[in-house]
C-alpha cells in the first residue's frame, strides 16, 4: 500500500514525524511539502530530532491570499497525485495545505483520509474551522483523536467514517519530552525553572486589533514572573506598526524556538499564556497551567480537566486567571497514551 501525507507548515511536520516511523515496514510513504509556510527552524536538526524523512516533493508555493495560495496548491497536488497514484491521500489539521490536498484527492477519486479529524471550535471567524470542517466532509476516514471529536463527526452525520485513534501528537510530544530530559536542554535566557510563564500571540483577532493587542501586552507586562514571549515576525512587525512597546515590564521577547527547546521551554514553567491550539494541548500533556486568550477551543477536555481557562472579552481578568491556583491533579488521558500513529497505519491498512 502507498500513502502520501501532504504537509505545509511546521506543525504538520511535526505530526507528520510518528506516521513516519509508523509506516516503516508496513506501507511505502510519500511526502508531499506544499511549502504553504517558510519556517527557518526547520533545519537540519529538526529533521534529525523528530525522525522526520526529507519530503519527496516540494511544491514552494509560498505565502499569499486564502484562495490564491489555495488555488495554486490545488494545481501542483493534482499533478503530484496523477503521478504517484496513492491508495491513499493523508491530510493533517486544518491548514489551507490541507484543504487543497483534500479537495484534490476527491476530484481524482483517490480515498481521503484525515488526521485529528472531528475538531470544532464552532467560530465562523477562523479560516482553520472552515478547513477542517470542509475536509471532514469530503473525507472517506476520519482518525478523530478524542471521544468530544467522534461526537462531533456522529451528530454531523459522519459517525460510519469515524475511527477513533488518539492523537498523533501525544506521541510526538512524550518523546521529545524524553529526548530533552536526557540531554539537559538549557533554559530560555535569563529564567530560572518554575519561576517564569511561557507565551505566544498569534491570531490576527488577537492581533490586528491595536487596542486589543495593547491590552494583552499590558496584561503580560503586570504579570508576577518574567514572560517568555516567543514573538513571531508578524507580532514583532504590527507592534511597531501600532507603536507598541513588546518588551517591557514582566515579558521577556524572544524568538520561536524550535520544537524540543518549545518543549524543554514549557516542561520547566510556571504555566502558559497562547492562543494556539497546540500549546494549550502540549500544556495539558505536560501538566502546565495553561491560559488561552481566545473565548473557545478545540481542546476542550483541556478546561474540563481544570488546565486550561479561557480568557476573552475581559482581558483585565488575565492577571487574576494566570496567577490562579495550581489545578487539581488528573492521570486522564483523553488524549490517548502515545501510541495514536500505529493506531493510524493500521486504520489505513484496513
Amino acid at each position: 500500500m502507498r500513502i502520501l501525507s501532504v504537509v505545509g507548515a511546521r506543525p504538520q511536520f511535526v505530526k507528520l514525524a510518528p506516521i513516519a516511523a509508523a509506516t516503516v515496514g508496513r506501507a511505502d510513504h510519500t511526502i508531499v511539502h506544499t511549502g504553504q509556510h517558510y519556517d527557518e527552524l526547520m533545519s537540519d536538526v529538526f529533521f534529525s530530532d523528530l525522525g522526520i524523512p526529507q519530503p519527496d516533493f516540494n511544491l514552494g508555493v509560498g505565502s499569499g491570499k486564502h484562495g490564491q495560495q489555495t488555488g495554486t496548491m490545488l494545481a501542483g497536488l493534482e499533478q503530484i497525485f496523477e503521478d504517484v497514484r496513492p491508495d491513499w491521500v493523508l491530510v493533517y489539521g486544518d491548514t489551507n495545505s490541507t484543504l487543497a490536498a483534500a479537495l484534490a484527492a476527491v476530484k481524482l477519486h483517490i480515498p481521503l483520509a484525515h488526521l485529528e479529524a472531528g475538531l470544532r471550535s464552532f467560530n465562523r471567524r477562523m479560516p482553520e474551522e472552515h478547513n477542517r470542517v470542509l475536509t471532514d466532509h469530503a473525507s472517506d476516514l476520519l482518525l478523530a483523536p478524542t471521544e468530544v471529536a467522534v461526537g462531533h463527526l456522529s451528530a454531523e452525520g459522519l459517525g460510519a467514517r469515524t475511527v477513533l485513534v488518539g492523537d498523533v501528537m501525544t506521541d510526538v510530544l512524550f518523546k521529545t519530552r524524553s529526548l530533552v530530559q536526557a540531554r539537559s536542554e538549557p533554559l530560555p535566557s535569563g529564567v530560572e525553572a518554575g519561576r517564569y510563564y511561557v507565551s505566544t500571540i498569534h491570531r490576527p483577532d488577537n492581533t490586528d486589533d491595536p487596542e486589543r493587542l495593547g491590552q494583552i501586552i499590558e496584561s503580560l507586562a503586570a504579570l508576577d514572573r518574567p514572560v517568555v514571549l516567543l514573538a513571531h515576525p508578524r507580532l514583532r512587525d504590527l507592534a511597531s506598526r501600532y507603536d507598541l512597546e513588546l518588551e517591557r515590564g514582566s515579558i521577556r521577547v524572544a524568538a520561536p524556538l524550535a520544537y524540543p527547546q518549545l518543549v524543554n521551554a514549557v516542561m520547566n514553567s510556571a504555566g502558559v499564556i497562547t492562543d494556539s491550539g497546540g500549546l494549550q494541548k502540549e500544556a495539558f500533556l505536560l501538566r502546565v497551567p495553561c491560559t488561552t486568550i481566545r473565548p473557545e477551543t478545540e481542546w476542550v477536555e483541556t478546561v474540563q480537566l481544570g488546565w486550561n481557562e479561557l480568557v476573552s472579552s475581559d482581558l483585565t481578568s488575565l492577571t487574576s486567571v494566570v496567577q490562579r491556583a495550581a489545578p487539581q491533579q488528573t492521570e486522564a488521558t483523553p488524549y490517548g497514551t502515545g501510541h495514536a500513529a500505529q493506531h493510524v497505519v493500521t486504520a489505513l491498512l484496513r
